[in-house]
């Protein structure tokens, strides 16, 4: 197990990015708008914690999903919720901004080569009805549909193990995904990792939520709405 260091907030950035993973159109600069302001009255100190002492046990797979998250830190600095066209397959933003579900696709994208900008353009064009009809859209959108919670959690919900939903810290594993609502209903994703916090109680999650990609304490600081485990060449 490598030795790692991190710059984590003391404070909780309340109400943060309530806007990075909803990308509905109309709502993306007001959302930026509450991430901005969230993160200018966040004046608490940085604090340097060694995490080395608190490991959960992680299996090979799901160590290798986190790493390839962890590598997003300090690297993506800049939460921008706005539409881009990207190419295609392998279509990414530049990797200091982005939201938090490009957190997901990119660690999917270092730590297995499984893109899900790809993956979820094919089973939305196998299946368009199964995803939800949120944006109004009468087609997939490979610019953006894997950027968006509810699209990502409905092909979680179709191609991984989902799982129960509890307040059980001890159910979320090293490298599951857990889906939130945050303040305003607007949906959010994490990687859970195999750090634990302060009081040993709960893993760690690393996401972006407003400020870049970090990795905080944030589990049930906002309701779970999905629970899911996806191990790319097992569940797909």
């Amino acid at each position: 197990m490598k030795r790692r260091e991190f710059l984590i907030g003391a404070g909780c950035v309340a109400g943060s990015g309530l806007a990075a993973a909803a990308m509905i159109p109309g709502r993306l600069e007001a959302g930026l708008q509450i991430a901005q302001d969230a993160i200018a009255q966040n004046r608490e100190p940085l604090v340097r914690i060694n995490f080395q002492r608190s490991l959960l046990e992680a299996e090979p797979w799901a160590e290798k999903l986190i790493s390839a998250a962890e590598d997003q830190i300090g690297i993506t600095v800049i939460y921008d919720p706005a539409y881009v066209g990207l190419s295609f397959p392998g279509g990414d933003l530049p990797r200091e901004r982005g939201v938090c579900t490009d957190v997901i696709i990119r660690a999917y994208r270092d730590a297995f080569d499984f893109d899900l900008q790809e993956e979820v353009n094919a089973d939305m064009k196998r299946d368009f009805n199964a995803y939800p009809r949120i944006w109004g859209l009468k087609r997939p959108d490979r610019n953006i549909d894997h950027r968006r919670v509810p699209n990502l959690q409905a092909f979680f919900e179709r191609k991984a193990t989902s799982l129960p939903v509890s307040t059980n810290p001890a159910d979320y594993l090293p490298g599951d995904i857990v889906a939130q609502m945050l303040p305003g209903n607007l949906p959010h994703i994490a990687i859970v990792t195999h750090y634990r916090s302060r009081d040993g109680k709960r893993p760690l999650l690393i996401h972006n939520i407003g400020a870049g990609t970090r990795l905080e304490d944030r589990l049930f600081d906002f309701p779970v709405t999905g629970h899911y485990r996806f191990e790319p060449g097992v569940n797909s």
